[in-house]
Formats: C-alpha cells, structure tokens, sequence
C-alpha cells in the first residue's frame, strides 16, 4: 500500500523530517516516490517550520494512498498556515 509519512534526515540530536510517498513495505529512510514537503521541528526564527505541497498531497490520496496520524496533523497545520 502506498503511504504518505515522514523519512528522517539531519543531524544527530538536530531532526529534519522529508514528507514523502513511499510504499508501505520499504525502509523509514528508504526508497520513495516522491517527496511532496518537509517538517522541522526544531525551527528558529524566520525558519519554516512545515512546508508541504497540498496539491501533490490531495492527488495521491485520490489514488489511495494513506496518510500516518502525524502527517495528516501536519497537513492541517499548513493548511491554517497557507
């Protein structure tokens, strides 16, 4: 199944989460599809803190594609951002 969840990067002790579609089978870090945005929790200042393109996102849920609890949440939040 087709899954739209978060694949982690940075630094040790300093995240930084790609927002991607990747089948359900492979790897956090593994191979994906596609990358449709990006969260930081640890943003200062003028950083972004979530940045996902809602477009990208609403056509791979129209394919089937399923969203994780924490990426759905993040999609409101740039949602009210936007």
């Amino acid at each position: 199944m087709v899954k739209i969840r978060l694949a982690r990067g940075g630094a040790k002790k300093a995240p930084f989460y790609h927002v991607v579609v990747t089948d359900g089978r492979n790897a956090r870090d593994g191979r994906n599809i596609e990358r449709v945005g990006y969260y930081n929790p640890v943003a200062r200042g003028a950083e972004k803190r979530v940045e996902i393109d809602a477009e990208r996102v609403k056509h791979w849920v129209s394919h089937g594609a399923q969203m994780t609890d924490k990426v759905a949440q993040l999609v409101k939040e740039a949602a009210k951002a936007a």
